[in-house]
């Protein structure tokens, strides 16, 4: 295969990658596409240009180019910075790598984020696998790597790229109050292989010596356990007010009934009682560490 037939396949597999696709029920998303997608056609009309030729410059295809200009695709960052450097916007379009930095991940995880930036306390309680907050990049991956069905490559980097933005929690100037339990058998899987596990353990135990931070260790032998009935997560907010939610409990849906968030306080409470303590769970994590 010649070089030009190189380039040319290397285009049309970016043209035909799926991920990044706006969803049309997330209205922001879908009106910071559309503008960022007029502005990048603005440019390139005003540039005298093609989309065809365009994509060429920047090493995309002419459908992906456009998706973006109509606001059905969101670009990826190198698109932008390679689009500021062909039609010369001398950093104008490398900046809308700011508009679009929220809206690449999915409006749930968006959500979400959001209100952990407002928490200042956090209780989550999982039983299949490490916390989304504690996990490694690494072992993220692997995850994604083993659903069904299969993410693509585009879809799990959005996904892994969303994970870890939410894990700034841990720097945040007034930092939160974490609580986190997690059970025995989900730091004995080896996730990913024993050299991506001992990269979590040891990620477990850099997060669980920082002073706001308390991670325990739920005992697969605990013959009583108030945590079957699944994941448990409650957020609380400066003002008093709380969400929560629970596999177990209102239909898996988030709360903020105070009788509910008592319910959900309740059970936490007895599986954080009923775990090993932060001190315990530590010597525990580094026994694992010292077994893999």
């Amino acid at each position: 295969m010649s070089v030009d037939e190189a380039s040319a396949a290397q285009v049309g597999n970016r043209a035909d990658e799926p991920g990044w696709e706006v969803d049309p029920d997330d209205e922001s998303g879908v009106a910071m596409a559309a503008t960022v997608g007029r502005q990048i056609k603005a440019w390139r009309e005003a540039a005298g240009l093609r989309a065809g030729e365009f994509g060429a410059a920047i090493g995309y295809g002419e459908d992906l180019v456009y998706k973006v200009e109509g606001g059905r695709r969101i670009p990826r960052p190198e698109f932008l910075d390679r689009a500021d450097e062909v039609l010369g916007a001398g950093g104008k379009i490398a900046l809308l790598k700011r508009e679009l930095a929220e809206v690449r991940y999915p409006k749930k995880v968006r959500d979400l984020a959001k209100l952990e930036a407002r928490a200042v306390e956090l209780e989550a309680y999982h039983h299949h696998n490490v916390n989304g907050l504690l996990q490694t990049e690494e072992h993220m991956r692997a995850l994604f790597a083993s659903w069904l069905p299969a993410y693509t490559q585009d879809e799990t980097d959005r996904a892994v790229a969303a994970r870890l933005a939410r894990q700034s929690i841990f720097d945040r100037a007034s930092a939160p109050s974490l609580s986190f339990v997690q059970e025995e058998v989900t730091l004995r899987r080896p996730v990913g292989g024993t050299i991506a596990l001992r990269h979590q353990l040891e990620r477990l135990l850099e997060l669980g010596r920082l002073r706001n931070v308390a991670i325990q260790v739920m005992p697969t032998h605990r013959e009583e356990h108030p945590g079957t009935g699944g994941l448990i997560e409650v957020l609380r907010f400066p003002d008093g007010s709380a969400v929560g939610r629970s596999e177990g409990a209102f239909g898996g849906r988030p709360v903020s009934d105070p009788k509910q968030l008592r319910i959900l306080g309740l059970r936490y409470g007895m599986i954080r009682a009923q775990a090993l303590t932060p001190r315990e769970s530590l010597a525990f994590i580094e026994q694992l560490l010292g077994e893999t």
